[in-house]
């Protein structure tokens, strides 16, 4: 045995359980068959890493960014978009060709010391991420029912019973829940752009990066905030686990057939998550900034201003059935990434409905204490300053989900090219660098 056959298999010996035990390996691929036959058994995680790029804390981000600054931060979604496809990419490597996923290999690789401390970091980002959540389902509620705020914060606590009874259906079922809950989010999506009539030229212009959205606060705040919605940090290692659900032959070419369909699944479903978020901005864009309301910050100001400035009541009613459907299908992803974290980084295994009420009543208290406090502007601030927060812990999982892709040792045959390594490094570096700059002009300016 070589030695780099050794250490190899010293990495793999580091940790024996698999990652999400009761539906490892659980979903069959045709051995025999062709293209579309293996990419249709690949497809599916893929959507439920997207469902992360299209929740309700990009909802704020997105509208606020649109109503004040136009078609401006369309350049953010994109760019953003295109950092995730990569990160998710070398996620989904990960899985498959180290057969562990992201909160696994950090427990492999580094001391219990900073093990402990990377899942603080993202057992917070979760927390930013459930709080985003709670919140945009009760704003949905309040906006569909007229339930106050307060009480939609509560009722969100009792979803665990709907994940419950989805995860006893079985993992394709999942699946099948969230992939028809994006479809309803990009048809009333579909519906928003069409009655709003986005201007063609100045849409186009803002794809184009512009040097005022590092140099004005305002707008740096905005975008980081959009960057911490769009690449969540938690579902890197969602997808470096769910990725493992699949069937495929652990061999060396039964992982590079892995790796090219859940690379192609992951990609598709990404650009559908990046049309929902750059309707989202058109749409505030067109519908609002365009009109002199330049000051829509809030998900239910957007909902109130949509019926007058569009001329349908329909326009307000699917935003709000959009609404509700990304807030749950997050919540279904949250779910399972904090199983996913906690069991991979501390080896604990907990009951799936315990887990999921510890996650959800971190999110709760600080939502229904907001909400009580300062009503419908508290819940709008919070909401973005979660997806800042997300941001922030974003480079604690980029960084050593590019070290251990990077290394011959953990991947073999798999690791990064130079190509790619240079690639992931300078977009850990534009991540690292933008929030330090928002944390000095925050601090001292």
């Amino acid at each position: 045995m070589s030695i780099k056959e050794e250490k190899e298999k010293a990495w793999r010996k580091e940790s024996a359980s698999v990652s999400l035990p009761e539906v490892f390996s659980s979903i069959r691929v045709p051995g025999k068959g062709g293209f579309w036959k293996k990419l249709l058994a690949f497809s599916g995680p893929g959507l439920m890493v997207a469902v992360g790029y299209m929740d309700p804390g990009n909802w704020a981000t997105d509208i606020e960014g649109g109503s004040k600054f136009g078609y401006t931060l369309l350049s953010v979604i994109l760019i953003s978009n295109l950092f995730a496809i990569l990160l998710q990419y070398l996620a989904l490597k990960l899985g498959v060709a180290a057969e562990k996923d992201l909160a696994q290999a950090c427990r492999s690789h580094y001391s219990p010391r900073v093990s402990f401390m990377l899942w603080i970091f993202c057992e917070i980002a979760i927390a930013a991420c459930d709080l985003a959540e709670v919140i945009g389902s009760a704003i949905a509620l309040n906006l569909l029912f007229k339930i106050p705020l307060t009480w939609g914060v509560v009722i969100t606590g009792f979803d665990v019973l709907l994940i419950l009874f989805f995860q006893y259906k079985g993992f394709r079922f999942i699946e099948s829940v969230v992939g028809s809950l994006i479809v309803i989010i990009v048809l009333a999506f579909v519906f928003e752009m069409i009655v709003s009539h986005p201007q063609l030229f100045p849409m186009l212009s803002g794809l184009l990066p512009r040097p005022e959205i590092v140099t004005n606060l305002s707008e740096l705040y905005i975008a980081i905030g959009i960057l911490g919605a769009t690449v969540m940090p938690h579902n890197l290692y969602l997808h470096s686990s769910i990725v493992q659900t699949r069937d495929y032959p652990r061999t060396t070419v039964g992982k590079k057939m892995a790796i090219k369909f859940a690379a192609i699944d992951s990609t598709v479903a990404l650009m559908a998550a990046f049309f929902i978020n750059a309707a989202i901005l058109i749409v505030a864009a067109a519908s609002f900034h365009s009109s002199g309301h330049s000051d829509v910050s809030t998900i239910m100001d957007a909902h109130k201003l949509l019926t007058p400035l569009l001329g349908t009541t329909l326009a307000s009613t699917l935003f709000a059935v959009a609404l509700l459907a990304s807030g749950q299908n997050s919540t279904l992803t949250g779910t399972l990434a904090g199983q996913i974290v906690m069991e991979g980084f501390l080896d604990i295994k907990l009951k799936p409905w315990l887990r999921r009420l510890i996650t959800r009543g971190v999110a709760i208290v600080p939502a229904f204490i907001v909400t009580f406090i300062l009503g419908e502007k508290g819940t709008a601030n919070l909401l973005v300053l979660s997806q800042v927060i997300l941001s922030m812990q974003l480079s604690f999982a980029v960084i050593p989900l590019i070290m251990f892709t990077n290394s011959k040792q953990k991947m073999g045959l798999f690791a990064n090219r130079k190509s790619m390594k240079i690639v992931a490094w300078a977009v850990a570096i534009i991540i690292l660098g933008l929030n330090l700059y928002l944390l000095y002009d925050t601090i001292f300016l």
